[in-house]
């Protein structure tokens, strides 16, 4: 076996509900062409994993996902990057593999104090509506894609591919070391035209917060669909300051 450590960094993407790992499609490539080893994770019961039971899928499931990647692969010193809902998985990563995680970027996602869930700082009119739809159907079934700035084209893609998302992670809380986690870098990529709702506490919470490096893209919600090349310009200069970092 070749144990020479390859030159590129560690690059693991978690995606958030209703996606899968092909809604990184147009971001693999050019992170691969620069020497970066990068890592597409499908959680428990979504994407082509859709058709797994989904009674029993937590937060903690999700995590454990991400962390078996990262475990399968020998992955160390990993910029961890999440979408959306997947900023609660990304959080819990790093806390459960400390040591593991070198970066933290939350895509338009999710940033959790201690103790809160996904639904914690959703308004009582999304946390009643979506709780309604898990008891009717076990799941949060997939909707179009709208309010995402995507143009027809990518519209149409977003929205064959999505699928129902595991009910069980929706109210699961995550704890977690504040203190632990706050010492890791860690970036924020605002994409706020349009701005998703259920996204507005975290983009103020990062503002608030110290320690985090806030970028903003002028796009919708799916920005690696939608606007690629702008998100490339911000991870591939993180990834590499990672490689530097290990120089």
């Amino acid at each position: 076996m070749n144990s020479k450590i390859p030159s590129g960094a560690a690059v693991v993407l978690v995606h958030g509900a209703w996606g899968g790992a092909w809604v990184w499609q147009r971001v693999l490539d050019p992170l691969r062409a620069a020497g970066h080893r990068v890592f597409a994770v499908s959680l428990s019961g979504t994407g082509e994993r859709a058709h797994q039971p989904q009674a029993d899928i937590t937060l903690q499931t999700h995590i454990d996902d991400v962390k078996a990647v990262i475990d399968c692969e020998e992955l160390t010193e990993v910029v961890l990057v999440g979408h959306s809902y997947s900023g609660m998985v990304i959080t819990g990563v790093a806390d459960q593999m400390r040591g593991r995680i070198a970066q933290l970027v939350y895509l338009d996602a999710v940033v959790p104090l201690p103790g809160e869930a996904w639904s914690s700082r959703h308004t009582e009119d999304t946390r009643s509506q979506r709780r309604a739809l898990i008891q009717a159907h076990g799941h949060l079934p997939a909707t179009p894609p709208q309010g995402m700035g995507l143009n027809p084209e990518d519209f149409a893609w977003v929205e064959r591919r999505q699928r129902p998302h595991p009910g069980g992670v929706y109210d699961s809380p995550l704890s977690f070391d504040a203190q632990a986690w706050s010492a890791l870098p860690r970036t924020f990529i605002d994409c706020n035209r349009p701005a998703l709702l259920t996204i507005a506490e975290f983009r103020k919470r990062v503002r608030e917060q110290p320690g985090w490096q806030v970028f903003e893209i002028p796009t919708g919600h799916d920005a690696m669909v939608s606007a690629a090349p702008a998100l490339l310009d911000i991870l591939l200069p993180v990834a590499q300051r990672q490689v530097q970092a290990r120089s």
